[in-house]
């Protein structure tokens, strides 16, 4: 069965860091953007990072400019969320999504990802504590 699998949420003080984790298992990401959205209680979905995975290409929300990184390893599977400078704003389930083929990262973080994905994973808490 091909699913996303994310990992790496908890808590931590404001001005802290976390690396969240999304490995994909039944497929590879040779052809995908593959982003992280996150939802906060009463919030909707929003788009925070994307990538593409053919060339590497990012998009970040202006939200998150010059403190989050995503990365992908290939040979594992796996794309990289790295959180630093975390602020109580920030707190949110962490979602992992891919679809493939779109290599627009910019519209799928902020438009069509928000709502649409081949792949979901579960979703990952994270608590940033004033």
């Amino acid at each position: 069965e091909a699913q996303l699998v994310e990992s790496g949420g908890g808590l931590v003080q404001a001005g802290g860091s976390l690396r969240l984790s999304c490995t994909a298992s039944g497929f590879t990401f040779d052809d995908y953007a593959i982003g992280w959205f996150r939802q906060a209680p009463g919030e909707e979905r929003e788009g925070v990072s994307c990538i593409y995975s053919r060339d590497g290409s990012t998009y970040y929300t202006d939200f998150v400019k010059g403190r989050f990184t995503i990365s992908t390893d290939n040979a594992k599977n796996t794309v990289y969320l790295q959180m630093n400078s975390l602020k109580p704003e920030d707190t949110a389930v962490y979602y992992c999504a891919a679809e493939p083929f779109y290599s627009d990262t910019a519209h799928y973080c902020s438009r069509y990802g928000r709502h649409y994905a081949h792949y979901w994973g579960q979703g990952t808490q994270v608590t940033v504590s004033s």
